[in-house]
């Protein structure tokens, strides 16, 4: 995802700063583009069956939400998508709820300092108001990055339950 930038290699979890400068240039208008190469090539894979589907962990909890803004998913699955509502990263991508054209699978911690309830809540306050198909889940012993298991904040119970709740989603 950060290929246009000057930015290489993954940044250890315990180096925040770092990945925060990261994410400060990142643009997500043009991560669109990189989306709309993925799906068509991936739409040309001999293996593909043509249903095609974004999920997005943290940053790209949020790519996943624009995705399906801006291209014809069949779903999208968001887990602690950051920025999505209006928050100390920026004015949020809210303004896009009513482009969804594809059902979203959204998860949250329920201890996640960086996203707050009523950050959680205006997304789903959006998605209803724009009337979309969407699914909120928030694991209430979770924090932030719950599915990752290099992180201390990985929750092997949530993130099991998150899994299966995906792949019946994606069914």
């Amino acid at each position: 995802m950060f290929w246009r930038s000057e930015f290489t290699g993954l940044v250890p979890f315990d180096q925040a700063d770092k990945a925060w400068q990261r994410l400060q240039v990142f643009d997500f208008d043009k991560s669109a583009e990189d989306c709309r190469t993925a799906v068509k090539w991936l739409r040309a894979s001999p293996h593909c069956n043509g249903k095609v589907a974004a999920i997005g962990f943290c940053m790209g909890g949020r790519v996943s939400f624009l995705a399906d803004a801006v291209l014809p998913l069949r779903a999208a699955i968001s887990f602690y998508g950051g920025g999505i509502a209006p928050s100390q990263m920026g004015p949020g991508r809210l303004g896009r709820a009513g482009d969804l054209r594809a059902p979203i699978l959204l998860f949250w911690g329920g201890r996640d300092k960086h996203i707050t309830s009523d950050q959680q809540r205006a997304v789903a306050d959006a998605l209803r108001g724009a009337r979309k198909s969407h699914i909120h889940v928030e694991f209430s012993d979770a924090d932030h990055g719950f599915f990752c298991d290099a992180r201390p904040s990985y929750h092997p119970a949530s993130a099991a339950q998150a899994w299966a709740l995906s792949q019946a989603f994606l069914k």
